[in-house]
């Protein structure tokens, strides 16, 4: 069965970024933080609406789920259709409109 998600290229080069700059630290910590990711991929598959509408961030068609484990980590998908798209993981930090504005 395949995964109820696909992640783009760009989501995949946050994941990547995301894990090299924790691993540089600490690599279990970036094993952990990567896990739970594809973890909450996994949750918003299954219940798609579970995410935020951020109409101050963007006007995409986009939702927003912070990874439950580490919530200043959050998933930026797009609910459908079936399966769910990733399009970025952010620090939730960012500035979330500047950021959107450049995706």
């Amino acid at each position: 069965m395949p995964p109820p998600y696909l992640v783009t290229p760009t989501a995949a080069n946050d994941i990547d970024v995301i894990w090299k700059y924790i691993a540089s630290d600490n690599l279990e910590a970036a094993n952990r933080v990567d896990e739970a990711i594809y973890a909450a991929f996994v949750l918003l598959g299954a219940n798609s609406m579970l995410g935020s509408v951020r109409k101050d961030a963007t006007s995409a068609p986009v939702r927003f789920w912070p990874v439950t484990q580490f919530p200043n980590f959050i998933v930026v998908y797009v609910p459908e259709p079936k399966p769910i798209q990733v399009v970025a993981v952010v620090h939730g930090k960012r500035d979330l409109r500047s950021f959107m504005r450049l995706r």
